[in-house]
């Protein structure tokens, strides 16, 4: 008897859900833990991740993040969730790890990565297990960290871009009035002493691609005293805006969404570390001192 693998708490979790009913997802993992693993002993129950986290709830909790992303539940508000239409058709199926990942589109994973994502227990070194869980776990959090972006009220996403390019190590930050910004939704000092200025757009886009209007408006919004622009979205850039940004004679900075999450995950803006993992190796120093 052994705790569940998060794919084997797909169905589980589907069946807990299948009244169509809007949950808070802390009651989710009571419920599938309540309707499915009771007769599971305590000890069992009782065993915690190296951070502490019960790995009954880490296994549920992730294989709920699984099916958000082969859409088979989703996130009506933040801390809820609630079944699909897909998740409800699926439910008296026999789900594997592998019809999630083809319902998966892929987000944010190199063809560089795709081969790493074929290492099994067998054939990988624990460093090999180590980096690809850390990696997975990474993906995961970006994909995520775009969806809120997309849900958050524009004033705030241009908010948070300045705060980001502030993380970034730019000077002081200037939001422009939100009435009237001219195209314009802040400034900031290249330099501390404000000597360079860069105009900054925000675009908070759920599907459509930035045109070529957006950038020449954004061009003709920035006033004589600067040549330097960032254009930021949380969706892409069409090919027509692209160039548009390349030919200009102002340097244009183009950060589509996968770039943003990127940066914000980096810099430690709109994220925190949780945990922090000790791997230790033996000090040869130590053992070859003349000194012992």
């Amino acid at each position: 008897m052994e705790i569940p693998k998060f794919n084997e708490t797909f169905l589980p979790i589907l069946n807990v859900l299948s009244d169509g009913k809007v949950i808070k997802a802390r009651e989710l993992v009571r419920l599938v833990e309540e309707q499915h693993y009771s007769y599971l002993p305590e000890a069992l129950k009782e065993q915690t991740t190296k951070s502490g986290e019960r790995l009954l709830d880490n296994r549920i909790n992730w294989g709920k993040s699984y099916l958000k992303k082969g859409g088979l539940v989703h996130y009506p508000q933040r801390g809820f969730v609630q079944i699909t239409d897909k998740g409800l058709a699926s439910r008296n199926d026999s789900l594997s790890l592998e019809q999630i990942h083809s319902n998966v589109i892929d987000f944010y994973e190199p063809e560089s990565n795709r081969a790493k994502a074929n290492i099994t227990s067998e054939d990988a070194s624990p460093q090999d297990l180590i980096d690809l869980g850390f990696e997975q776990i990474d993906r995961s959090i970006k994909e995520e960290l775009l969806i809120k972006l997309k849900e958050v009220d524009p004033y705030a996403f241009e908010k948070m871009i300045l705060i980001l390019l502030n993380k970034m190590g730019y000077g002081d930050f200037i939001e422009t009035t939100k009435s009237n910004d001219g195209g314009i939704d802040g400034v900031i000092n290249e330099d501390q002493l404000g000597l360079e200025k860069i105009y900054i757009q925000a675009k908070r886009y759920t599907d459509a691609k930035v045109r070529e209007t957006d950038i020449r408006n954004f061009i003709g919004a920035m006033s004589g005293d600067t040549r330097k622009g960032i254009f930021v979205t949380t969706s892409s850039f069409d090919e027509k805006a692209k160039n548009k940004a390349r030919d200009a004679h102002h340097t244009i900075i183009l950060i589509d969404g996968l770039r943003l999450v990127d940066l914000m995950h980096k810099f430690n803006v709109g994220v925190q570390i949780k945990n922090t993992y000790e791997v230790k190796t033996i000090d040869n120093d130590f053992f070859d001192s003349e000194n012992l």
